[in-house]
Parts: structure tokens; C-alpha cells; sequence
């Protein structure tokens, strides 16, 4: 399954804002992300999955810095999905950004269960 949403994911390590500030923005996309998931559907059947996790916007960035701004949209969708996101979770977690308008911003999240990993 692969859903898509209007979603803003900074660089969380190079943002400069207030605690309070970055607590806001991480609560409120890790909400959008897990209400756009219970709109769309129950989880595709586990007990393992693929989680690809794309950010599209302008910019590009460096490995750790997307890694660290998918931060709340990889914690929404392993609540989604009922599992721990740690090392030991039943999920392998891919990352990956695709360059677009400014204003235009998306992540797109693209789950596969067991029965579609190949």
C-alpha cells in the first residue's frame, strides 16, 4: 500500500527553533501521518514489512540528516502498525527523497507486507 501527504519534513538536526517549537512539529506530523494511515486502511498483513519512507521537496539531503527528519513519520507508522520501531522491530525501515517545486512538498509512505515482499 502507498499513501501520499502534503507534509514538510525539515532537517530536524539543522533546525534552529525551540524546544517547545520542535515538539509542536513533531506532534503534529506524527498526527497528520497516523490519521491519513487509519484513513487508508488497515495495515498490510505482517508479521513483516518494508517500510519506504520518500520525503519529496526542494532540497536534498544528506543521509543522516533524512534519516533524522523521517524521525516522526517512522514512529507514526510503526504505531500504525503495532510494533516498536528498534533495532529488533519486524520492519525494515528505506529511506529515499525526490526533488520537487518549492511548495509542492510530500512524503509518500509505501508499506509491503510479508505476502508482498518478494
Amino acid at each position: 500500500m502507498m499513501v501520499e501527504l502534503p507534509l514538510l519534513l525539515p532537517s530536524a538536526a539543522n533546525a534552529r527553533e525551540h524546544w517547545a517549537a520542535r515538539a509542536r512539529r513533531v506532534r503534529g506530523q506524527r498526527e497528520a501521518v497516523g490519521w491519513h494511515l487509519l484513513s487508508s486502511g488497515r495495515p498490510p498483513r505482517g508479521p513483516r514489512w518494508v517500510v519506504t519512507i520518500v520525503r519529496i521537496a526542494p532540497r536534498a539531503l544528506d543521509s543522516d540528516n533524512l534519516t533524522a527528519a523521517c524521525k516522526a513519520v517512522r514512529d507514526a507508522v510503526a504505531t500504525w502498525l503495532g510494533v516498536d520501531d528498534g533495532p529488533a522491530a519486524p520492519v525494515e525501515w528505506r529511506y529515499g527523497q525526490e526533488r520537487c517545486r518549492r511548495g509542492a512538498e510530500v512524503v509518500r509512505i509505501q508499506v509491503e507486507g510479508e505476502s508482498d515482499v518478494t
